[in-house]
C-alpha cells in the first residue's frame, strides 16, 4: 500500500512533531487531516518520564490539542504491562521520575527507591530527576545481587529546545560500565508496542505507518513490527545515516509539511 492508503498512525513525539513544549509547523494540520480522512493517531513514545495523564495535559496545555490518554503508548505504560505480567506480587526497585513511579504503584505494583532485601527485579527509566544516590542504589543492587534488569528504553539522548540530553539508554550506559549489566529494553524498538495499536485500533498492518525522527527504535520498531516506517529529519537522524543503518525506512522527509503534502497528493 502507498502513503494514501495509510490510516494507523504512530508517531513518536520528541524530535518528531514537537520539541520541548513547541509543537512543530506542519504537526496540527497533518493530525487534522489524518482525522479527517478516517484515520487514527497514536502517540509511541519512549519518554517515561511522564504518563499518559501527563501528555493529554501537555497537549492541551501547550499544543492545544485534545487527545484521550489511550492514545499515549509510553515505554512506562509498555514496562508497566510488563511488570504487571510478570511481577505484580513481587517488589519493584525503580529507578526513574516520580510520575512514572506513581504511575507503577496506581496500577498496583509495590514500588522501593531503596536496597530493601525482598526485591525482585531492577526497573529503570528516562530519569530527569535522577541523583548520584539513585545511582547509587542500583549499582549496588546490580552488583550484589543476581535481579533480573529491565529499562524503559535503549535511546541515548533525548531532543530539548538546545540540542540533546541524556536519555534512559545513557543512563543505562554508566551502570553497565560500572557494573557490567545490561538491562533487557521494554519500549521500542520492541515490537509489542506496535501490535498494542493494532489491536486496540483495529487496523491493518498494511494500513499502518510508524513515524519517528531515531532510526535505531522508532525506524526499527516499525522493522520489527512488519509495518511500514517513515524518518523524519527533524530530531536526531540525519540524511548521511542512511546509507550505514541497519534500520532503512520506507519513507523519509525533511518536515512533518512534507510528510503532510505527500499524503495529500500520494507522492
Amino acid at each position: 500500500m502507498g502513503l494514501e492508503n495509510k490510516k494507523l498512525f504512530l508517531f513518536d513525539i520528541d524530535g518528531t512533531i514537537a520539541i520541548g513544549d513547541t509543537l512543530y509547523n506542519g504537526s496540527r494540520e497533518l493530525l487534522s487531516y489524518i482525522s479527517s480522512v478516517g484515520g487514527k493517531s497514536y502517540f509511541i513514545t519512549n519518554n517515561s518520564t511522564k504518563s499518559g495523564t501527563d501528555y493529554v495535559k501537555k497537549f492541551k496545555n501547550c499544543f492545544g490539542l485534545d487527545a484521550t490518554e489511550n492514545l499515549f503508548v509510553t515505554s512506562g505504560y509498555m514496562t508497566l504491562c510488563f511488570l504487571k505480567k510478570h511481577f505484580s506480587l513481587q517488589k519493584i526497585y525503580c529507578l526513574g521520575t516520580s510520575s512514572f513511579i506513581r504511575e507503577l504503584k496506581n496500577n498496583g505494583l509495590t514500588v522501593t527507591e531503596e536496597a530493601d532485601d525482598d526485591i525482585a527485579c531492577i526497573i529503570a527509566g528516562f530519569d530527569n530527576e535522577l541523583t548520584y544516590r539513585k545511582l547509587e542504589i542500583a549499582c549496588e543492587l546490580l552488583s550484589t545481587r543476581d535481579l533480573p534488569f529491565y529499562a524503559t528504553n535503549p535511546d541515548l539522548r533525548c531532543p530539548v529546545p538546545f540540542g540533546f540530553v541524556p536519555d534512559c539508554g545513557a543512563i543505562c550506559e554508566m551502570l553497565r560500565s560500572s557494573t557490567g549489566k545490561t538491562p533487557v529494553y521494554l519500549g521500542k524498538p520492541n515490537a509489542a508496542v506496535v501490535d498494542f495499536c493494532l489491536s486496540d485500533s483495529g487496523f491493518s498492518k498494511e494500513e499502518t505507518l510508524v513515524v519517528g525522527d531515531r532510526l535505531y527504535t522508532d525506524i526499527a520498531c516499525g522493522i520489527n513490527a512488519g509495518v511500514d516506517t517513515c524518518v523524519l529529519f527533524t530530531g536526531e537522524a540525519k540524511k548521511e545515516d542512511l546509507a550505514n543503518t541497519a534500520f532503512s525506512p520506507d519513507y523519509c522527509f525533511d518536515t512533518v509539511t512534507d510528510l503532510l503534502h505527500a499524503l495529500r497528493t500520494g507522492n
